[in-house]
């Protein structure tokens, strides 16, 4: 039995708003989706998660994307994938 999470949220937010003071970097992000675990490993060896036109091979022990297809292309120049736990629902 695994013991990754069966979902993750993934936000797409531009770099500059990284380090914009106290704003909310949820709040500025250009695009969102939720993902679910598929029972599969990536290239990268860590459990794949899809949803939303989103791929991404997701390291659950640091939150960190190791891989990402948004819409089947890599991503944009200019935006930074980040993960936190979806919400129940």
């Amino acid at each position: 039995m695994s013991t990754h999470p069966k979902r993750y949220e993934i936000l797409l937010v531009p770099t500059h708003v990284l380090d914009r003071g106290g704003a909310a970097v949820a709040d500025s992000a250009v695009r969102t989706a939720v993902v679910e675990r598929t029972g599969r490993s990536g290239e990268s060896g860590y459990p794949i998660y899809e949803g939303h036109g989103v791929v991404a091979d997701i390291d659950p022990g640091t939150l960190t994307v190791e891989a990402l297809l948004v819409d089947g292309r890599e991503l944009d120049y200019g935006l930074v994938a980040l993960v936190r736990e979806a919400s129940a629902g």
